[in-house]
């Protein structure tokens, strides 16, 4: 599901861990971790988790089906009032169908014992469309220890057109269970001890849980959701071995389980002023976390051995926007928007003395304006405010967990803001281009770091940076695309200021054909360049390269696809890291890149049914 994010021009997503675990991203500059500052909506509702267990903003989309996705709508940078927290690099909305064309069902095989059955089935029911998809997934991938992964999905959807609204009603289930080979030392594959797919320790894995249920009432000026979700999740992992404890290890165990509920509201209507047209619109955001355990545990085996930490959360997060466009002449239009957000919080922690309430609210200015230079080309320029909230555990924390000395809590708010300026040419309906550039401030990058139980306290940062984008359809049969971008990324210190893990290019290109006798065939290229590890810059990572082909041939109500990953079986890692671990044999600590790398050559087989 990482890879449909990938629709977004330069953003790439990859994976460090278990194959049931949620994607890490990479966007203008930013390793998202997870998505601390990249937001994710499916139909409108919020994916991401605040003050989760394994990361700030943990964005985990597993639970969508690729199948039944019509529509993925994206912006990049803080400049849209309707969007609010971990959306400063970007947000993205999945929109489901409402009614497929054909009915399926489609079974996949493929390298690393890898099985995927997907179902989906649409027809009217009482006046409305009911659309139900179902997935089962199953694979051991291409690691010495097996993943093991198992995951369920199921989607349900009825629509209901009632004249002056329409009516919506999802619903979803998914859980999954995996084991994961996480990244490993170099320096246990150069000795011989493990070779690059295998681990150091086979007790890693998790499972999550996740039930949520949305219904829609929209007009042609209003638009009101409403949603609740369950949520239950449990993560091994061990990456520093026996650096900490010599004879237990390190291995911990996160956990979060929460329930969520929240809702929105918008008005859109237009005016005119003489011969300008004003578009106007306001809205407002609710939403509530009930974190009934967001906890950190010390494990051996995934036995239990001591609670690092182990607290109870409750988060009210309130928003509301206003929003004026003004259509001042047939090639002019200008936007300007106020957001205001407010949260309140209250952690009862399992140590008391970092339990606390408390609250915060934060404005977030917006300004956009488009100039159509000719008929064929528009420029743009976009100015606005963001940010992102941090773990409100540390907005509550006063005692640091391992050493016990006073810390300093951190502000609930790291706010942003950004600019950027375009181009958007289209000649034809067949061909278009943009191409942009765009800097970004961020206040602070304090992050809670769920591994440890503490705060990690960063410098403030900016990143400048150029994208390019281009669609071609020279021929009926052959449609091209081509995305690049590179980002300089650096903290605002006067020295050793490079951001780990900021990579500075990213590149992409994809050509379709479709031969018009039932056979299609894509080929893609992904680049994801070089990064700083750490910030004196002295040790980066490599680039790595991935080529991917596939090929369909439709027949009557059957289709056959065959998909070839990294066709060029390259080498490279998915992500590395670089910072101190010990192995169980070693007598001192060692600082080492760590890596995961890419999966090989991997072929898939499908078969597809259409009725």
């Amino acid at each position: 599901m990482g890879e449909l994010v990938e629709v977004i021009p330069g953003m790439i997503a990859t994976q460090h861990s278990g194959t049931g675990k949620a994607n890490q991203y990479f966007l203008r500059g930013f390793n998202l971790d997870h998505g601390t500052d990249f937001l994710a909506t499916f139909e409108g509702m919020p994916i991401n988790l605040p003050t989760h267990g394994h990361g700030q903003g943990y964005l985990d989309l597993n639970f969508i089906i690729p199948e039944i996705v019509e529509t993925v709508e994206y912006q990049k940078g803080p400049y849209d009032s309707r969007v609010g927290d971990f959306s400063s690099a970007g947000a993205t909305q999945f929109n489901i169908y409402d009614r497929l064309d054909e009915n399926f069902i489609q079974g996949t095989i493929g390298s690393g014992n890898y099985y995927r059955v997907v179902t989906g089935n649409s027809f009217e029911l009482s006046e409305g469309d009911f659309l139900i998809a179902t997935e089962g997934q199953f694979s051991d991938g291409p690691w010495i220890m097996d993943d093991d992964l198992e995951k369920y999905n199921s989607i349900i959807n009825y629509t209901r057109d009632h004249g002056v609204f329409q009516s919506q009603f999802i619903g979803t289930a998914y859980y999954s269970k995996w084991k994961s080979t996480d990244q490993i030392p170099r320096r246990a594959v150069t000795t011989g001890l493990i070779n690059d797919r295998g681990n150091l320790d086979d007790d890693l894995g998790g499972n999550t849980t996740r039930l949520s249920f949305l219904g829609k009432l929209d007009s042609d000026n209003i638009k009101t959701l409403l949603y609740a979700q369950h949520y239950d999740f449990d993560l091994f992992s061990n990456f520093t071995y026996f650096l900490n404890d010599p004879i237990n290890g390190d291995e911990f165990e996160q956990v979060d389980n929460r329930n969520i509920f929240g809702g929105q509201m918008s008005y859109e209507n237009e005016v005119y002023l003489n011969d300008t047209t004003v578009i106007w619109s306001i809205g407002a955001t609710i939403r509530y976390d009930n974190i009934t355990n967001v906890g950190l545990y010390k494990t051996r085996s995934r036995f239990r051995l001591d609670t690092v930490r182990e607290d109870s959360v409750n988060e009210l997060a309130l928003g509301s926007f206003a929003d004026l466009e003004f259509l001042l002449h047939e090639k002019l239009r200008v936007s300007t928007g106020l957001r205001v957000d407010r949260y309140n919080y209250s952690v009862d922690a399992f140590r008391n003395v970092n339990s606390g309430k408390g609250h915060a609210a934060i404005l977030s200015p917006k300004f956009s304006a488009a100039y159509k230079i000719i008929n064929e080309a528009e420029i743009y320029v976009n100015y606005g405010h963001g940010f992102h909230s941090n773990d409100v555990r540390g907005a509550a924390i006063k005692i640091d967990l391992a050493s016990g000395d006073p810390v300093q809590s951190v502000p609930l708010f790291a706010r942003s803001k950004g600019a950027e300026i375009g181009v958007r040419f289209e000649p034809t309906e067949n061909l278009n281009v943009t191409f942009a550039g765009f800097w970004l401030d961020l206040q602070s990058e304090l992050v809670f770091v769920g591994d440890a139980g503490t705060t990690e306290i960063n410098d403030g940062s900016r990143r400048y940076g150029l994208e390019f984008s281009s669609f071609w359809q020279p021929f009926d049969w052959l449609a091209l695309d081509v995305t690049a971008a590179t980002t300089d990324a650096k903290f605002n210190l006067a020295d050793d200021n490079h951001i780990p893990g900021s990579v500075g290019a990213v590149f992409g290109a994809g050509a379709t054909l479709n031969f018009q006798n039932g056979v299609t065939g894509s080929l893609r290229i992904r680049h994801l360049g070089n990064a700083p590890l750490i910030e004196d810059n002295s040790v980066r990572s490599n680039p790595t390269t991935l080529v991917n082909f596939g090929l369909a041939y439709e027949f009557s109500s059957y289709t056959i696809d065959l998909d070839v990953f990294n066709v060029l079986n390259s080498k490279s890692n998915d992500v590395s890291y670089f910072y101190e671990s010990k192995l169980e044999n070693e007598s001192l600590p060692v600082n080492d890149m760590h890596f995961h790398p890419v999966e090989p050559f991997t072929v898939r087989l499908g078969f597809r049914v259409q009725y």
